[in-house]
């Protein structure tokens, strides 16, 4: 059974301001964890973010969380490998 995949706003506001190339590539990426919220590759946080889990896009990263009681993937932030991990 898939998972719906939901946006944060923040989240929602960086995707938006990215190259249409690599949006695609984002909302590949996005597609395949409403199939498979753990994919190869996919790491998760430490911390005390422990709940968030990366996937990495090119040089680009996806922050989110696993919602499994309501299958849902919460995507949390969208960056540059440089500057995704930053606290604001």
């Amino acid at each position: 059974m898939p998972y719906r995949v939901e946006w944060s706003p923040q989240a929602w506001r960086e995707f938006q301001v990215l190259d249409g190339v690599i949006q695609r590539r984002l909302a590949a990426a996005v597609d395949g964890l409403a199939q498979n919220p753990r994919p190869p590759g996919a790491k998760r946080m430490h911390g005390r973010a422990s709940d968030v889990w990366r996937i990495r896009v090119g040089d680009y990263r996806l922050l989110y969380q696993i919602r499994g009681d309501v299958l849902v993937v919460f995507v949390v932030k969208v960056g540059h490998r440089r500057e995704v991990y930053r606290r604001r």
